[in-house]
């Protein structure tokens, strides 16, 4: 079943009455077997196609369960809104969603790929007594609303970019590399090829590097861009990700901490990313970090510095210590260069404790744009609301495929 293109990106179509009912009769039972469902789901993906997660997909989110638990948590989400549109608008949902997918070149063939497994799985685990024909056709009927709504997002993506769909992926020469007190590590890269410059971005949007690693695979992260725009070099820091009792090291940090120097070439996509300020703005920004996640606000500073230096700016970070804190003597730097600019800082290794909002005179009128860990984010969002910032004045991103829930979907189904 396909569903011609015909949605804007800001738009979700809706579904007929008899659809709406069997989706909604039948979202808890989806809900309740969605863990069995997505692990079965990629198994069955990956037997077929194991290019997709050497090369494509995060093999670290597939270990910790959390590329499954994103695809669950989106579809129940877009399901829920189309049976009760009186629920939160998904389209920061399909936005987030829309901008990785463009920085992955991701196609429209994989949506079919996705759909055999996906729905070869909810019959193996529902079973086909269960999943009649009707309401195959409900869910089939969802899923291509979907698909189809963010197909023509990232069409619009690609050709905002000048490119065909999924041609992003760009050759660069790392140009200089500066290591951080913190041990983070900053990498300066312009075209391989000089005739064909590396585009301009928007500040806070990111980029795809893709590592080539020791057992042949390629596998992508993105990394925001912290440099100002207009240069046709792109920077962006990495933090290495150790290994913990939970979770492994960080693949592509340690790649890229271990193996890049200036001379290396490296393989990146076009920026994409809708964390990013109108820099038509006047209204005050505040811009709240946790540890490597300043990295977006450093972009966001350098462009204030260089265009709109009077600009009502707050910058509030939380981490472990001056040492930790990445980035720390350029965003001094940065702030003391704006004309009306504060900065904070909450360092546990000082006592300072946990960041409280409570503390702080926050602007009026203020955009706020947050990153950082789940957690964070989500004391932090809720600290917003509490003080009575109105949701569509908080810009969050966390580089976690369920970054998404920490937006207005704090209703969506527990899937």
């Amino acid at each position: 079943m396909t569903i011609a293109p015909n949605s804007a990106p800001h738009t979700v179509p809706e579904l007929d009455p008899d659809h709406a009912d069997l989706i909604r009769a039948t979202l808890p039972l989806v809900g309740s077997r969605i863990d069995d469902i997505t692990p079965l789901f990629y198994r069955k993906m990956f037997q077929a196609h194991p290019e997709l997660l050497r090369d494509r997909f995060n093999r670290g989110n597939q270990k910790q369960g959390a590329q499954q638990r994103a695809l669950a948590a989106s579809i129940a989400t877009f399901a829920t809104h189309l049976v009760d549109p009186t629920l939160p608008h998904p389209r920061e949902l399909l936005s987030r969603i829309g901008h990785k997918h463009a920085s992955l070149g991701v196609t429209p063939d994989e949506y079919k790929i996705v759909h055999e497994h996906l729905f070869s799985a909810i019959v193996e685990v529902l079973g086909a007594d269960v999943v009649t024909p009707e309401i195959a056709a409900a869910w089939d009927r969802v899923y291509w609303l979907m698909a189809t709504t963010l197909i023509d997002l990232e069409q619009s993506l690609y050709e905002s970019a000048g490119v065909q769909p999924g041609d992003v992926f760009r050759e660069t020469c790392v140009v200089q590399r500066i290591d951080d007190p913190s041990g983070a590590a900053t990498f300066i890269v312009e075209s391989a090829t000089p005739a064909l410059p590396l585009p301009d971005f928007q500040p806070g949007q990111y980029i795809s590097v893709g590592a080539d690693l020791p057992d042949s695979a390629r596998q992508l992260r993105q990394y925001s861009l912290t440099n100002h725009p207009g240069s046709a070099r792109l920077a962006f820091t990495v933090r290495k990700v150790p290994a913990d009792s939970n979770t492994p090291a960080g693949e592509v940090s340690t790649w890229l901490h271990n193996t890049i120097s200036p001379g290396n070439r490296l393989q990146i996509t076009l920026p994409f990313g809708d964390l990013t300020i109108d820099p038509a703005a006047t209204t005050p920004l505040v811009l709240i970090s946790a540890g490597i996640g300043v990295t977006p606000m450093a972009g966001i500073l350098e462009h204030l510095a260089a265009e709109t230096p009077s600009r009502r700016t707050l910058v509030l970070h939380a981490d472990r210590s001056a040492i930790t804190h990445p980035l720390h003597d350029t965003v001094v730097d940065l702030v003391a260069a704006l004309h009306n600019a504060d900065l904070r800082v909450w360092y546990s290794a000082l006592d300072h404790g946990r960041m409280n909002l409570a503390e702080v005179d926050l602007p009026e009128d203020a955009d706020y744009y947050l990153c950082g860990g789940a957690g964070f984010l989500q004391s932090l969002h809720a600290q917003l609301l509490a003080a009575g910032i109105p949701s569509e004045r908080v810009h969050f991103e966390l580089f976690s495929p369920n970054d998404w829930l920490l937006g207005s979907y704090g209703a969506a189904p527990s899937v």
